[in-house]
């Protein structure tokens, strides 16, 4: 399986501006650029963003998986994943999921998540600190 993304640029790094699409469309020449990478206030995306999206989705994803291997279904999964940058370098992720799963205890869950985090397709292709945070409802 291959998954693809197109990206377009025109002009220099400051004042140009990008799109990004996908063949799903979910990403549909989605506006991206400088301003929306370092500074506040315009609409659009950034690199860093899709890729604190790709790895919430992933991460929570796995979870879901592990819990499903164990037996237990959750009623939900919340993940907010925080990825932080020391100048042009991506030096770390920090991934927060709350959870409600019947039938488990918090430790349990926290058991998981952990699992999850060193393991989710995400996780293994980064080469920075990931760290997680699990939050459970009871």
């Amino acid at each position: 399986m291959k998954r693809t993304a197109k990206a377009h640029w025109q002009g220099n790094l400051k004042e140009g501006k990008g799109a990004l699409t996908t063949p799903s469309g979910i990403l549909n020449n989605t506006n991206y650029s400088f301003k929306t990478r370092f500074e506040e206030g315009e609409a659009g995306t950034n690199p860093e963003e899709l890729l604190a999206a790709a790895h919430a989705g992933c991460f929570t994803m796995a979870v879901s998986a592990m819990l499903t291997a164990k037996g237990f279904t959750a009623k939900e999964l919340d993940t907010e994943a925080i990825v932080n940058m020391e100048g042009l370098a991506v030096t770390a992720v920090h991934l927060i999921i709350t959870g409600s799963v019947d039938g488990i205890t918090a430790d349990e869950f926290v058991a998981i998540t952990k699992d999850a985090e060193k393991n989710c397709i995400i996780s293994k292709v980064l080469n920075v600190e990931i760290t997680s945070e699990a939050k459970f409802i009871v």
